[in-house]
């Protein structure tokens, strides 16, 4: 695994309240070993510039924002929810129409509910359709035409498998669905068959050109049915957001309300591990008071990688990595 990879683990695939945890380990850790650097007894300045109130007592007002800024989370999500009959029936109607769009394009008679086996069917159809392919053209003529047709139903099935063993039991509201759905790179898929038909069109007999076009628009559904999933998993998470800001800030009041109101200068006398117990204290009274904050990054952090790297819907590619060659336009 490269440091890429481990990047993109850490944004994308790691718990978030592992990641959160682990962020505030860091916090709690730095403010402890930078007190070991003895640049300036902790108790004289407390004593001398009263200095935990001047840290502590900033914490009320901003976690008094967070949860404000729940509250407009929460207006954000409901808004996108919220909606007067005739519009609820359009959004019905939409969801059913494209439903019957895929039911009628991979010839089954009614499509899964659940969002990673709807994906995981039109991975599956895009596999035996571009099977279908394949055996067309295996009787053409044109030899670079078959070649390249069998390497790029090879490498489809090969990234389809994957992300169909991946798809396979994963549950919607967990990040599976979408790291699953987000490895399938359909846009490239899409360029590579409409450039190998256009190159060899002459050769191409009317049932090897519908079986492109075949391929083409099951590849075409995958994207708005994943963009449909990555919207509602968005709202999930900002739903989840809210929720856990608002588990965390009561407590972290209670904390740095309790410090502001008895720790002084003289509390705590001694020392642990080498450390002053003050600072043992503060510290921990410091990381209970960023705690909303590096909960709401480590959420933020998810929801921007992923609309970073899935910004352009249909044959676009943003990302040199989601390409498996490079472009010969010659």
């Amino acid at each position: 695994m490269d440091l890429g990879d481990v990047r993109l683990w850490l944004l994308l695939k790691l718990n978030r309240w592992a990641l959160a945890g682990a962020v505030l380990a860091v916090v709690f850790g730095s403010l402890v070993v930078a007190t070991m650097a003895d640049i300036g007894p902790v108790r004289a300045l407390i004593a001398s510039h009263d200095a935990l109130w001047w840290i502590f007592s900033s914490f009320i007002g901003a976690i008094i924002t967070g949860v404000t800024l729940v509250a407009t989370i929460g207006q954000l999500v409901l808004s996108q929810e919220l909606g007067a009959v005739g519009d609820q029936r359009e959004r019905m109607e939409d969801a059913m129409e494209f439903r019957s769009d895929i039911e009628e394009t991979t010839d089954l008679a009614v499509s899964p509910p659940e969002p990673a086996a709807f994906l995981q069917l039109l991975v599956d159809r895009t596999e035996t359709q571009a099977e279908r392919l394949r055996d067309v053209v295996e009787d053409e003529r044109d030899e670079e035409l078959r070649e390249k047709i069998d390497d790029y139903v090879d490498n489809l099935a090969e990234n389809g498998d994957e992300v169909s063993e991946s798809l396979e039991g994963a549950q919607f509201g967990t990040f599976e669905v979408l790291w699953a759905a987000f490895k399938f790179n359909y846009s490239w898929k899409i360029f590579s068959a409409r450039r190998i038909r256009n190159d060899h069109r002459e050769s191409l007999s009317a049932e090897a050109e519908e079986a492109f076009d075949d391929t083409i628009e099951l590849l075409k559904l995958f994207g708005p049915a994943r963009e449909h999933f990555k919207t509602l998993y968005f709202q999930w998470e900002l739903i989840n957001v809210a929720r856990a800001l608002l588990y965390v800030s009561v407590p972290a009041l209670i904390v740095v309300g309790a410090i502001l109101m008895n720790v002084g200068p003289g509390s705590f006398p001694g020392r642990t591990f080498g450390v002053d117990n003050l600072v043992w204290v503060a510290a921990f009274g410091f990381t209970v008071g960023v705690t909303p904050f590096v909960i709401l990054l480590s959420y933020v952090l998810r929801i921007m990688t992923l609309a970073k790297r899935t910004l352009a819907m249909g044959p676009f590619i943003l990302r040199e990595a989601e390409r498996e060659e490079d472009i010969d336009w010659s």
